[in-house]
C-alpha cells in the first residue's frame, strides 16, 4: 500500500507540472505510472486519470478556449487515437515511442534555438500535428507533447494554449480511455484510485493554475520545451538502461 502513497504524491507533482507546461500531466505521469504498474495498465490508468485532469483544466481555463483550433487539430486526433490504441497489440510500440522521443528533443532545441520563429497556423499543419500526437496517444500513453510543439510553434498564449489542449485532450483520452478499459487494460484491482486521481486532478490544475498567473508567455514557452525535453531525455535513458 505504500507504494500507491507514493505514486499519489508524484501523480500530483505531474499534474501541477503538466498545467504550468500547458499540454497536460501524461508526458510526466506516464514514466513516473511506469514505475508502479505494468505497459497496459499503465495506458489505462492514464487515460482514465487525464479524462478528469482535462475536465479540471477546461473548467479552470474555459475563457481560453480556441475553438476552431480545437476542431481542426482534435477531430484527426480522435480518429488517429483510436486506431493507435486498437493496434497496440500489434506493433512494438516500445521501438516507436523511443523514435518519438528522439523526434521530440530535436524539435524542442530547434524552437528553442530559434525561440521568435514561427509556423504557419495553416488547416495542413492542424491535421498533421492532430494526427500525430493522437496516433502515438494512442499507442505510447501521451501524445501531448507533440501537440504541444504544434501549439507552441504557432505562439499562441498561454490561456488559449492550455485551454485548447485540454479540450483536444479530453476527446482523446475519452476516446482511448473506452478502448483500453474493454480490452483490460484498467484492472478491477486499481479501481479504488479513482477517487484520489480525481482529487489529484482538481487541485494539482488549480496550483498549476496560480503559478501560471505569475508567470509571463516567454518564461511560459520556455517552460514548455524545456519539460518536453527532459521527459524525451528521461524515456530515452530508461529505454536504453533496459
Amino acid at each position: 500500500m505504500e507504494k500507491y502513497y507514493v505514486f499519489i504524491i508524484l501523480a500530483f507533482v505531474s499534474e501541477v507540472l503538466g498545467t504550468i507546461s500547458g499540454f497536460g500531466s501524461s508526458i510526466l505521469f506516464v514514466p513516473i505510472a511506469s514505475l508502479f504498474f505494468d505497459f497496459k495498465s499503465v495506458l489505462g490508468i492514464t487515460a482514465v486519470f487525464h479524462v478528469f485532469s482535462n475536465l479540471s483544466k477546461i473548467a479552470l481555463f474555459r475563457n481560453g478556449i480556441n475553438k476552431y483550433i480545437a476542431l481542426k487539430l482534435g477531430i484527426p486526433a480522435v480518429i488517429f487515437v483510436t486506431i493507435g490504441a486498437y493496434i497496440t497489440t500489434f506493433l512494438p510500440t516500445q521501438q516507436i515511442e523511443l523514435a518519438m522521443n528522439f523526434i521530440l528533443v530535436f524539435l524542442a532545441i530547434y524552437f528553442m534555438v530559434n525561440f521568435n520563429k514561427t509556423v504557419q497556423q495553416t488547416d495542413t499543419n492542424l491535421y498533421i500535428g492532430g494526427i500525430a500526437s493522437g496516433f502515438i496517444a494512442g499507442i505510447a500513453g501521451t501524445g501531448g507533447a507533440i501537440r504541444g510543439i504544434t501549439l507552441t510553434a504557432f505562439q499562441m498564449p498561454k490561456e488559449i494554449f492550455i485551454a485548447t489542449s485540454a479540450l483536444i485532450d479530453l476527446g482523446v483520452d475519452a476516446s482511448r480511455a473506452i478502448v483500453y478499459t474493454s480490452n483490460g487494460y484498467f484492472k478491477k484491482e486499481y479501481l479504488f484510485l479513482i477517487p484520489f486521481l480525481i482529487g489529484i486532478s482538481i487541485l494539482g490544475s488549480y496550483v498549476g493554475k496560480k503559478i501560471l498567473q505569475k508567470t509571463s508567455e516567454t518564461v511560459f514557452r520556455y517552460i514548455v520545451l524545456g519539460i518536453i525535453i527532459l521527459t524525451a531525455l528521461f524515456q530515452i535513458i530508461k529505454y536504453l538502461m533496459k
